[in-house]
């Protein structure tokens, strides 16, 4: 039986994938070979300065963010997030991520999804806005975790300059589009049957895959 396939899209700008993460990396934990994790970013934070302020402010954002994290012992989240770090678009990061996954394809090295550097240069991102207080949509400090995972920032320059990350992360949000994808983070499974939106315990989740796992017929739905 092939493996399952659990494409996930996300923000890195968005709370809830950065306190769900763990959810995702228990899946691949847990079922191993038995399924394949395939990530997008979706476009939340496009503008992220424009959704704030158009919402309760910054001040009023960072309130949100400590009120909802609280329930999480898992996650830190830094006091002043939004405050002093103002990331303008997740779209930056985003960017840097896809130049990262175009080398791993161009040097052709099949590795899980947790060994991948993107999978762990994505999570590093999220860590340092989130935990940190960082401003991830500067260059430089992406390229500081390229120096860490060991990825050329000649090569990743190469895939900026040339438009292929850019082709590749519109894809992305053309893939969102395509599909109606609607926020962050998002599991879709079983040919877009089965999709599960915002914070969803990892039971739901692991109970989509073990039923998709008793291979139903192609022209029956899951009853999840």
């Amino acid at each position: 039986m092939p493996p399952i396939k659990i494409t996930y899209y996300s923000d890195l700008l968005c709370v809830w994938a950065w306190i769900g993460q763990r959810r995702l990396d228990q899946l691949a934990s847990d079922f191993g070979t038995k399924i394949e994790i395939e990530t997008h970013f979706c476009s939340v934070f496009a503008d992220a300065w424009g959704k704030i302020e158009g919402g309760k402010g910054f001040d009023g954002f960072n309130a949100h963010l400590r009120e909802v994290t609280t329930p999480f012992p898992h996650v830190e989240l830094h006091p002043r997030v939004w405050l002093d770090a103002r990331p303008r678009s997740s779209a930056s990061a985003h960017l840097f991520i896809k130049a990262i996954e175009l080398i791993e394809a161009e040097d052709g090295e099949a590795l899980a999804w947790t060994d991948r550097a993107s999978t762990r240069a994505a999570w590093a991102l999220r860590c340092a806005f989130f935990q940190h207080g960082r401003d991830i949509s500067s260059y430089e400090i992406q390229c500081e975790f390229a120096d860490e995972f060991g990825v050329a920032r000649a090569r990743i320059e190469e895939k900026l300059c040339s438009s292929e990350a850019i082709t590749a992360l519109l894809r992305d949000y053309q893939i969102c589009n395509d599909h109606g994808i609607k926020g962050s983070p998002t599991f879709v499974m079983n040919e877009g049957r089965q999709r599960l939106f915002g914070n969803v315990g990892y039971r739901l989740i692991e109970a989509n895959v073990l039923e998709l796992l008793r291979n139903p017929p192609t022209d029956q739905a899951s009853w999840c």
